[in-house]
């Protein structure tokens, strides 16, 4: 009795003269509460890119699209808000989509490939084991999530492998922005 109490005491004193306290070498606890989401994509835990547990918080647009691709690594998917139509298969079909609302669960295995579509906003919960990568069904490799934002240059097509939806939106919005600041002033001062 008395030598393991021993054998427990050098084991404390060991860690506390190394500057480490037992309790430091274990995960500190994460609380996140939903909140509204500043970017498209926000990690609340861990680290996607690297090996080990995340948790990803994924912003879809109303109409977007998320074209079919697969993860190598199983992936875990909870609707948080809004509404998901979620499918399994190599070519996007809506026929073939499940309606998956707030509270919604799916788990898709490694090497699936996985399609969708949001006809409203939603936000989806995401985690798994990483490292975590979007394989498209086009054959490219992405190590960042799939909603991550795009910056369109004048007089270049920029793709959107979410589909053509939130394409045409990005368009609508560079069109418009460029009426207000500029074009519609220069047309007016031709007249």
């Amino acid at each position: 009795m008395q030598a393991s109490n021993m054998a427990l005491a050098l084991v404390l004193l060991a860690a506390t003269a190394s500057g480490r306290s037992v309790a430091e070498e274990a995960p500190k606890p994460s609380i996140v509460p939903i909140r509204a989401m500043t970017g498209h994509v926000e990690v609340l835990h861990g680290d996607p890119k690297a090996a080990g547990p995340f948790v990803l918080r994924i912003r879809e647009l109303p109409g977007g699209v998320i074209a079919p691709h697969r993860h190598p690594v199983d992936e875990h998917i909870t609707v948080v808000q809004g509404t998901l139509y979620f499918g399994v298969g190599e070519k996007f079909d809506r026929a073939a989509t499940q309606k998956l609302v707030a509270g919604g669960y799916a788990f898709i295995p490694k090497g699936t490939t996985m399609f969708g579509y949001t006809p409203e906003a939603a936000i989806l919960q995401v985690h798994g084991i990483g490292p975590f990568r979007i394989q498209w069904r086009a054959g490219k490799e992405v190590a960042r999530p799939a909603a991550h934002a795009r910056r369109r240059r004048r007089g270049r097509r920029v793709p959107f492998p979410q589909g053509r939806a939130r394409r045409d939106a990005a368009r609508r919005r560079s069109h418009s922005a460029g009426l207000r600041f500029g074009r519609l002033r220069r047309l007016r001062h031709r007249r």
